[in-house]
């Protein structure tokens, strides 16, 4: 099972102009006119949560976005941030890319509306069913020492550690396999993880986006946070999950080219016979 984590770096932009922000929410002037994002974020800063909104966007890329915002923003309305963030965003998202999102988000809902899931308890966050004690322990303690006492560092910046439990593992092939009998039975086109693979499945399309929105934010991000604090570690705003398939009658090998627009990958590998 592979985690492609992204992080976008956001523009500098222009604030709202005084007044509203163009959805008739009021914005005060002073931040209109006087403030700016932060150029780096605020990593002791709690966002506030935007799960169960109707957004055009990622919830996790709100989060990420509000540690960016002007310190006298923070103390504002969820509501009041939200509406800031979304005018700054559809201004710097062009509209191919909005209309791409738009329709990747009723390609999701479609096969949502119709998959009937196996494995209901893998939809939501289990942190003692899904990892190790060992794991747990050190996201915990939350230290570079508890994180580095469970690795090994292969080779520089590739850091390998026992994380998932063999029976999460289990649930989570089946639930694939699933998935992928009622592709074949409904003759349903799927999209692909990537450029390379012609078997295996996007997670996140079927369901479990939220599960892994809450594995990205409570445990690839404290990790990252130590280890990738330069390249964006602890602002982690989206990411891809995904499972490849490999075998004599499937996939068998990576092939010569493939694109992985991510800045940072957590990947974990799981057997079936």
């Amino acid at each position: 099972m592979s985690f492609d984590l992204t992080r976008k770096e956001p523009q500098q932009p222009t604030p709202p102009s005084a007044g509203c922000n163009g959805n008739g929410v009021a914005v005060l002037p002073s931040m209109a006119t006087a403030h700016r994002l932060r150029l780096n974020p605020n990593t002791e800063h709690k966002p506030e949560t935007y799960e169960g909104l109707q957004l055009e966007f990622s919830p996790l890329l709100f989060s990420s976005l509000e540690r960016y915002l002007p310190p006298p923003m923070l103390s504002l309305s969820r509501d009041s941030k939200l509406n800031y963030m979304r005018d700054i965003i559809l201004r710097y998202s062009p509209e191919g890319e909005r209309t791409r999102v738009q329709r990747h988000r009723e390609y999701r809902q479609k096969i949502i509306s119709h998959y009937q899931p196996l494995h209901r308890e893998l939809y939501a966050m289990h942190a003692s069913n899904f990892f190790v004690p060992s794991f747990l322990k050190a996201i915990n303690e939350n230290k570079e020492e508890s994180f580095r006492s469970i690795m090994a560092e292969p080779t520089l910046g590739v850091f390998t550690f026992e994380m998932l439990q063999p029976h999460f593992c289990e649930l989570l092939l089946s639930e694939v396999e699933n998935f992928e009998k009622w592709v074949h039975e409904t003759k349903f086109r799927i999209m692909r993880p990537n450029t390379m693979n012609k078997f295996g499945a996007v997670l996140d399309d079927f369901g479990l986006e939220t599960m892994l929105d809450k594995l990205m934010e409570d445990f690839i991000r404290p990790i990252s946070k130590v280890f990738f604090s330069d390249v964006g570690g602890s602002t982690l705003d989206s990411h891809h999950g995904f499972v490849v398939e490999y075998g004599i009658d499937r996939d068998v090998e990576l092939g010569n080219f493939g694109l992985f627009p991510c800045s940072r990958t957590c990947s974990s590998s799981s057997r079936a016979p």
